[in-house]
């Protein structure tokens, strides 16, 4: 719980026959994180001199070509399957989503698999492709239709067929728009180019614009064209369209109506398909990905002529499972080498966390932070306790920690059940609202002051000394307590870990001395107000204080005394529980207020007003006091806890696995 599991370094050799089922076991049971092999090898001269980098496998290149087409069939079936689902939809996906169901598949070959893989993606493209095809030709056509339009639109003042505006043997035609001031003195240019040209306007719905159409002979096409750009012509294309431009955009405006039928048709043909394959693409493309990683890992390997050597990380506890497991796979033919990494620079060294249920979730507000590194004290533990307390201390109101709970009920049995890491924040979320349930209860925060100012009872469940409105003290005293408490456990961390590593002035300068300021104020005090001690505690306390700024200058230098300011910081910045406490219950209580004079004032509409005023009102106020509790929650310990003791690493241990969520292999 509050170490990372052992680990340690395991080479594999295995003759080259037995490299395959070997690599196969290996990804099935994701006991080991395989690493590169390289930098080891480079550093032991005798072993370089035996052994050659290994290469992966020839049908890798094939394996991503597959992949990628199977990635391009599944978003066409998945976009197909989803098109046409709304909001409602989309928030059952997200409340109730579809498990998938896992298809048994069988273990075969690479050079097998490929084989199979190709003759399904022909089966499902022989289908597919016929239907894109269709949808291709329709958008085609679609975009066309819309460009005459679009043109048609721009020439609506033409009462003619624009067909006659096309180029003839013998004649050019340049079609365009114009500044209205241009038009004239472009007249003059042109016609000083050659008498062979007609030129005519046309008025356009813009008026500072016109539309001109300039007829020539194609001889002086180049030159006209030339001419017109000087006067910032925008040039129109006349396309291949006929009819007067009303007969186009009504021919077009049928057609695309046509087109829409058609593409719902090809659509609907679309979706049996995605039906029919939809999870047979999905348990391919799973394969092919599990397939792919198999054979591209054979780089990380060294090899001779007729053996393989891997290098990976295994947790000590299941190293005895992967030896047999490499025994089984390869038939004994293979030999083990252990390296132990205990006592050696285990900075990069990949943790695996050991944390049980409950604690489990939180490691994802860990990772969030830093890795923990290796050998160093897992805080998830102190997080998994600590962070909802702070969740719902900040939050304080029975109601909106009970939403809270509900929403982490609904990610857990919705998204958490498809996705890991929203089933771990459905838990933060659930721990974290009960907290605010227990201590709104207890502070008399229900929905800021509702019972007793709506409803005009008081909850039973109300500890008079520490009610949050009448004794804002007594909550800034746990608080303080509550901060004293967890940075000291802060302290401990740190300084274990620091003796652990040899660092020794370091634990002196930044934990141990707290201790002996907290002993020395705690003296001082009692000296002052209680006579029994008296000069003596005040004498013992002064010399502790001392002795506290002597082991801060010892360790840190001069400067290293202004440490304590940074160390009474820390301890003050849980106050904010205070602040976060009223700030929730005053804004709730004033939303109360609103409600209850809006009533009181406005006749025949005012409880529907107060209504509204209400309902938003604390919606408004859940909302931002929720996002405000996780927020500081995380920052006190993130910045007040870990900021005594947390190191972080580099990596977490990630496992050679194959990924099974849509199959599962054959008993």
């Amino acid at each position: 719980m509050f170490k990372t599991a052992r680990m340690r370094k395991i080479r594999i050799v295995t003759l080259e026959k037995y490299v395959a089922p070997t690599v196969d076991a290996l990804h099935e049971q994701g006991l080991v994180q395989i690493s590169d092999i390289s930098d080891s090898i480079q550093q032991d001269p005798e072993l370089a001199e035996l052994v050659t980098p290994a290469k992966a496998t020839p049908y890798t290149g094939k394996l991503s070509s597959l992949l990628m087409k199977t990635n391009g069939i599944s978003e066409l079936l998945g976009n197909s399957l989803s098109e046409g689902h709304g909001i409602k939809d989309t928030l059952m996906s997200f409340i109730s989503p579809d498990l998938p169901v896992q298809k048994e598949v069988e273990d075969l070959d690479t050079e097998a698999f490929i084989a199979k893989a190709e003759e399904t993606l022909d089966q499902v493209g022989s289908k597919t492709h016929v239907i894109e095809g269709k949808l291709a030709a329709l958008d085609s056509e679609t975009s066309e239709l819309k460009s005459n339009k679009s043109l048609a639109r721009h020439l609506s003042n033409f009462d003619m067929d624009l067909a006659l505006l096309k180029d003839s043997k013998y004649t050019s035609t340049t079609v365009g728009r114009i500044n209205v001031e241009s038009a004239s003195e472009i007249k003059t240019k042109l016609s000083n180019l050659t008498d062979e040209l007609d030129m005519f306007t046309v008025p356009s719905d813009d008026k500072d614009y016109e539309t001109i159409v300039v007829v020539t002979l194609k001889e002086f096409s180049d030159e006209v064209y030339a001419t017109l750009r000087k006067f910032d012509f925008e040039k129109i294309e006349i396309g291949n369209v006929e009819g007067t431009p009303q007969q186009i955009i009504s021919n077009a405006d049928a057609r695309l109506s046509a087109i829409e039928s058609e593409r719902s048709t090809v659509k609907s043909e679309l979706r049996v398909v995605a039906e029919q394959w939809d999870d047979e693409i999905l348990a391919l493309k799973e394969q092919i990905e599990n397939e792919k990683e198999k054979n591209e890992i054979l780089s990380a390997f060294v090899q001779t002529k007729d053996a393989y050597m891997l290098e990976a990380w295994v947790p000590v506890k299941d190293t005895e499972k992967v030896e047999q497991l490499v025994e089984k796979s390869s038939d004994g033919h293979c030999a083990f080498e252990l390296i132990e990494v205990e006592g050696t620079d285990d900075e990069n060294v990949p943790i695996l966390q050991k944390n049980g249920w409950y604690s489990k979730p939180f490691e994802y507000l860990v990772d969030m932070y830093s890795p923990v590194r290796y050998n160093e004290i897992d805080p998830t533990i102190f997080v998994a306790i600590m962070f909802p307390i702070f969740f719902g201390f900040c939050l304080t109101d029975a109601v909106y920690g009970l939403v809270v709970s509900i929403i982490g009920v609904v990610l857990l049995r919705g998204m958490g059940k498809v996705d890991k890491t929203m089933n771990a924040f459905g838990w933060i979320l659930i721990w974290s609202g009960l907290w605010a349930v227990i201590l709104g209860l207890i502070t008399n925060g229900f929905i800021g002051d509702f019972p007793e100012r709506i409803m005009g009872f008081r909850l039973p469940t109300v500890f008079a000394p520490v009610e949050a409105f009448k004794h804002p003290d007594t909550i800034l005293i746990i608080a303080i307590a509550i901060g004293v408490v967890y940075t000291n456990i802060g302290f401990i961390i740190g300084a274990i870990d620091n003796f652990r590593y040899g660092n020794k002035k370091e634990a002196i300068g930044s934990q141990l001395c707290w201790f002996v300021l907290e002993a020395g104020v705690i003296l001082l005090a009692l000296g002052y107000l209680m006579p029994a001690i008296g000069m003596i505690g005040m004498a013992l306390g002064g010399v502790l204080i001392l002795a506290c700024i002597g082991m801060l200058v010892y360790a840190n230098g001069a400067y290293g005394v202004m440490d304590i300011f940074g160390f009474m910081g820390d301890v003050l910045s849980y106050a904010r529980l205070l602040a976060l406490c009223l700030a929730t219950g005053g804004i709730a209580m004033t939303v109360n207020i609103l409600a209850q004079m809006i009533d009181n004032m406005v006749p025949f509409v005012g409880i529907v007003l107060a209504i509204f005023i209400f309902i938003f009102g604390h919606i408004a106020n859940f909302a931002f006091q929720v996002l405000g509790a996780f927020i500081n929650a995380l920052r006190l310990n993130y910045v007040e806890f870990f900021s005594q003791f947390f190191m972080g690493g580099k990596n977490k241990f990630e496992a050679f696995k194959a990924n099974r969520t849509f199959t599962k292999t054959k008993n």
